[in-house]
This record gives C-alpha cells, sequence and structure tokens, in this order.
C-alpha cells in the first residue's frame, strides 16, 4: 500500500484521517497515516494549543490542518451578536421544550457556535498553523484563497481541497491545489450528491496528473483496495475514527453510532445551514417538518442552534429522554460497518490488513 502521495508527505500507509479530536490526528500519524486537524472550531490560542500537544506526540511525524473556507457564508460581527429571525428562535425553544431538555445549569456557560469560516479567520489560524511543522493544508467548501496557496507552497507545504463534482475539482486544481480529496455522498459532514464510485473516476480524469483521494464511506481495508482501483492515491476517512477510544465524540451519541446501519443518516441544513450528512434523529426529522422555517446561512444556522445541541448533548445518556431522542451528529453512511469502540492504530492496521487480503485475493485470480 504504497503511493506516490506517500513518498510526498513522508508516510507509511496513504490513509488520512480527518478528525476534529487532537488524540486521533496523532494516533493515526504515529501509525503510519496522515492525521488532519479540522481547525474550524479552533481560535488561534486553541489551536496553538492542540498543534503543540500533536507536536509533542508525534516528534516529527507528518501531520496536517483542515480549514472550512465556503464560498458563500454570512458575514458577523465579533463585537455584536447576531440577530435571529423570531421565528427561528421559538421554533427552537419549542422544539425543546416539547422533548423535555432542560435548562443548562448557571454555572456552565453558554456555546456561543462560533466557527471559523471567513478569509479572515483562515489568516488568522494559519499564522498560527505555519509556526508548527504541519505538511498539509486542506480546504473544504471552495478553492482556498491565493494568498493561502502562496503561503502554503513558500512553506513547502501541499495544499489540498474537497470536491464533490469534477468541475469543483477542475476549479480547484485552477487555484494550485496539490491534492484533490474527492468526497462522494455517503460521506459524513458537508458533501454533495454524487456517490464515491462515480465521483472519484470522473474526478481523476478531471484533473490528471495531479492526485485524487477518494472519500466517502471508507471505513474498511477492502473499500481502501476498492479506492486504489478507481485509480486514487489514497483514501481520506472522518467517520471510522469518531468510534475510536480517542474520539470525543459524545457517549451517547456514539452508542447510536455502533448501533446504526447505513440507512441511518440523512443529509441535513438544520446544524450549519449546509447540506451535511448525520444521525437522522428527531432533530432532523423537525427541521423537515412543514412548521419547520429554513435553515439559515452559514455560520448563523450554527449559532442558533449551538446553546440547543449543548443542552441535548447535556441530557441525552439519559436513556429514553427527549435529548436522546434528538441527539444527533455528522457521520457518513459507512457507520453500518462502525460496531465497535478499538484504539485509532487497531482501525489503520486493520485497514492495512484487509487491503493487503484483498490484493492477494485479485493476484490469485489473475494466476488462476
Amino acid at each position: 500500500m504504497h503511493t506516490p502521495v506517500c513518498d510526498r508527505l513522508g508516510i507509511d500507509f496513504p490513509i488520512f484521517a480527518f478528525s476534529h479530536c487532537r488524540d486521533v490526528v496523532a494516533a493515526v500519524t504515529n501509525a503510519g497515516g496522515f492525521g488532519v486537524l479540522g481547525a474550524t472550531g479552533h481560535s488561534p490560542r486553541t489551536l496553538d494549543i492542540d498543534l503543540t500537544w500533536i507536536d509533542d506526540q508525534t516528534k516529527g511525524k507528518p501531520y496536517g490542518v483542515d480549514l472550512l473556507l465556503p464560498v458563500k457564508y454570512e458575514e458577523t460581527s465579533q463585537a455584536q451578536e447576531p440577530r435571529f429571525p423570531a421565528g427561528h428562535q421559538a421554533f427552537v425553544a419549542d422544539l425543546l421544550t416539547r422533548y423535555g431538555v432542560p435548562e443548562l445549569p448557571g454555572h456552565i456557560p453558554a456555546a456561543s457556535g462560533s466557527i471559523s469560516v471567513s478569509a479572515r479567520d483562515a489568516d488568522h489560524l494559519m499564522h498560527v498553523a505555519f509556526g508548527h511543522p504541519i505538511r498539509l493544508v486542506a480546504s473544504a467548501l471552495g478553492p482556498p484563497p491565493a494568498e493561502l496557496v502562496t503561503r502554503a507552497h513558500d512553506s513547502g507545504v501541499t495544499v489540498a481541497a474537497l470536491v464533490g463534482t469534477a468541475e469543483h475539482a477542475r476549479r480547484q486544481q485552477a487555484a494550485g491545489v496539490d491534492l484533490i480529496v474527492a468526497q462522494g455522498t455517503e460521506a459524513g459532514g458537508h458533501t454533495g450528491t454524487i456517490s464515491t464510485m462515480v465521483l472519484v473516476p470522473e474526478v481523476i480524469r478531471a484533473v490528471h496528473p495531479t492526485p485524487v483521494l477518494a472519500a466517502g464511506g471508507i471505513v474498511t481495508g477492502a473499500q481502501v483496495a476498492a479506492a486504489m482501483a478507481l485509480g486514487a492515491q489514497g483514501v481520506w476517512c472522518g467517520s471510522v475514527w469518531l468510534t475510536t477510544e480517542e474520539a470525543e465524540t459524545d457517549p451517547a451519541v456514539r452508542q447510536k453510532m455502533l448501533a446504526a446501519t447505513c440507512a441511518d443518516t440523512v443529509r441535513s441544513r438544520s446544524l450549519t445551514g449546509k447540506p451535511a450528512r448525520m444521525l437522522r434523529s428527531a432533530w432532523t426529522d423537525e427541521w423537515e417538518g412543514e412548521k419547520a422555517p429554513a435553515a439559515l446561512p452559514m455560520p448563523l444556522q450554527t449559532m442558533l442552534t449551538a446553546q440547543a445541541q449543548q443542552r441535548i448533548n447535556r441530557q441525552a445518556a439519559t436513556g429514553g429522554s427527549g435529548a436522546q431522542q434528538l441527539a444527533t451528529y455528522f457521520v457518513g453512511q459507512g457507520v453500518g460497518l462502525m460496531d465497535r469502540v478499538r484504539p485509532a492504530r487497531q482501525v489503520v492496521e486493520q485497514m492495512v490488513a484487509d487491503y493487503l487480503a484483498v490484493a492477494e485475493r485479485f493476484a490469485a485470480q489473475l494466476e488462476d
């Protein structure tokens, strides 16, 4: 399992692990893969803290940082709290009341829902990131700013970008991106509508010779082999790490994931304002109901629902509660293959072993 991407980034296996959890990032990098820290929810200070910790844990092994840079988003001022439509606020309040979700205790600060999605925010985060030995910076939901690409290349850092169509891939290539991640609709989080099996070869054809990673529903080594057979130089995985020992996934949500099938996810705008695949729950169903308002633009929807999600997650561990019914999180259709908690290293090792088993079967078929 060795491709030119491995040589470029100095890794043993072309298995990329996107995670908001620094422990997962370090564990996968130390297992021979490539950990990528999702920095959208970080401030410059907290990003510096996490990257310093990763540096200490990985001791020079390569890792990267992922930023959310949507082409379209609603500008917000950090100095002034945004005003949400009264109907949206009433809908969220009524939802929590009907499901019996209690208020937060007074000593717990309410979540703001602030996320870093603008070029200005990215610049602040990248200033911190380039102060650490990152080997890759990834951009999601749109081509990275030219300044980011130039700064990365001047620092010897590879620029990656996630795409959901061949046309998006061409735009990323034109913007100077070095590595394209073709993410099918099976993926968790923000995703398009084209399946991984169709998207990957189409993107490869569109951007050759730029290397392409496959993403979307990839959980097993057999799926890694399938991606390589399509022409990908590796895989980009996110959901599979959510049920690892290192993950910070809420315990109640983790149990839902372990019990879920591939049919238990849905693309919904209810958490971020953009279509994102997540566990189907009473929350996603309610936002699809006739009485539900349309989701607000990013990042306002996240800010609108942040405190509600905080209250839900705090109460979700109570079996049979309304909060447990509402609890959800981003995850792909591969959740149906995630049936136990394992260390992240073991996930990497099993992927490699399964990939080699497939390769041996293919070799035996050729001999026959």
